[in-house]
């Protein structure tokens, strides 16, 4: 790593639109799965046709997507390719033990000059932080120190990838920007980081067990944003999700530890790391349909929409209509199932990681009230969470926080129903 910190400010060739610094304008970011006995069953959930993964055969699953109208192999393949990265993340982390410890630097291995190059590296990811994820970073706070300039780290290099995309460059973006983008990583992951976020970033995924692969998904969802702006059906949408929200919850495990004291697998908590990404991303997507309407996209599955007698002129036009209430009452389902899927693993998480995730989940879940508040109008109404409900979350967060993985799900229905006061 002292050899890499050495290249932080080589000249490189960037992609358009970032600098040493980055673009960092823009959105904010804010089951137990075994391999043997792998068992795919449908299953009926209210109006949708769920799948789970049921790894003893005896009914108890992970909610995972939509099947209507898709055809099982696609369907298969698609679950399989997440559930994979899934199980490759969680067998990292099992190998350097469940409680991830960083690995300490030692003088005589550092070049003189680069620690400090890299505290900077790291207070600059925390001020980005800070600035474009204000609730979140005040819960990194309670973190150890490493944990939390990890994090940091990581939110910073999910913003600068999103940006590519969302930015105010995105227009200038081409594939083959997003290939350097994806090399520039593997040289990073490799310790041959670019500018000082890469160093920051670098040196996190050399202490803790953290994978390529969902950092190289990200990317993938970036690569879709490019060339997709419609989704056929939900599978389709549930990738996509994977790919840009999903992965942060991977990346983000390894960091964070798992409660010394929980009983759950490894793989479950990523099973619901992975389900807060979901919930997260499709929260964003509803309560940002007009604004995507006007950009051309629709990131609502275009079978869904036909069955509830809607097509994408009705979205174009952003008319409030009993078909479109009808819509996103089901919509908005979907997505709580997801949330309280997460809320699971987020409680198994180590006491001084959970607060900033149940924060960002309480106020997220908020999103979907406030779009059944404004009747559903998510075409010309911006759906937020009011400072007074966000201060309000998170006494309860912190709360929660400090409650022992065993006793948190009896709290959680309490909760919901204070917040919804």
């Amino acid at each position: 790593m002292a050899i890499a910190l050495l290249r932080v400010f080589s000249p490189i060739e960037f992609p358009i639109g970032l600098g040493i610094e980055g673009d960092l304008r823009g959105k904010k970011y804010d089951g137990s799965l075994k391999r043997k006995k792998q068992i795919w069953k449908m299953y009926s959930l209210s109006k949708y046709a769920c799948v789970g993964l049921d790894p003893e055969g005896n009914g108890n699953f992970m909610i995972r997507s939509s099947v209507v109208a898709s055809p099982a192999e696609e369907f298969i393949s698609s679950e399989q390719r997440v559930y994979d990265v899934v199980l490759k993340q969680a067998a990292l982390v099992r190998e350097q033990g469940r409680i991830t410890t960083p690995i300490d630097v030692k003088p005589d291995m550092a070049v003189p000059g680069t620690l400090y190059l890299l505290k900077e590296a790291y207070d600059r990811c925390g001020e980005v932080c800070a600035e474009y994820a204000k609730t979140f970073y005040l819960g990194t706070l309670l973190m150890t120190p490493e944990r939390r300039r990890a994090i940091w780290a990581i939110y910073v290099w999910c913003r600068r990838t999103d940006e590519l995309v969302d930015g105010p460059n995105a227009s200038h973006i081409t594939p083959s920007a997003l290939d350097r983008w994806e090399s520039r990583l593997e040289d990073l992951f490799a310790g041959r980081p670019y500018d000082m976020f890469d160093a920051a970033l670098s040196d996190t995924v050399s202490q803790f067990p953290v994978d390529i692969q969902p950092f190289k998904d990200m990317v993938e969802g970036m690569r879709l944003d490019l060339k997709k702006s419609r989704y056929k059906n939900f599978d389709e949408l549930y990738l996509y999700c994977y790919y840009v929200a999903g992965t942060v919850g991977l990346m983000s495990v390894p960091v964070m530890g798992i409660a010394p004291e929980s009983k759950a697998t490894t793989e479950s908590v990523y099973n619901a790391a992975l389900a807060l990404g979901i919930a997260n991303q499709l929260t964003n997507i509803l309560r940002d349909v007009g604004e995507d309407a006007r950009r051309g996209r629709i990131y609502l599955p275009q079978d869904e929409l036909a069955q509830a007698g809607l097509s994408d002129e009705d979205v174009f036009s952003g008319k409030v209509t009993d078909k479109w209430r009808n819509f996103m009452k089901n919509q908005i389902k979907r997505a709580r199932m997801f949330f309280q899927e997460a809320e699971k693993g987020v409680t198994e998480l180590s006491q001084a990681s959970r607060w900033p995730v149940l924060a960002s989940l309480l106020l997220y879940r908020q999103i979907l009230d406030e779009i059944e508040k404004n009747d559903y109008n998510n075409f010309t109404k911006r759906a937020y969470v009011s400072k007074v409900k966000k201060l309000a979350a998170l006494p309860i967060a912190y709360g929660r926080a400090l409650i022992s993985p065993a006793s948190t799900q009896r709290q959680s229905s309490r909760d919901s129903s204070l917040l919804k006061g």
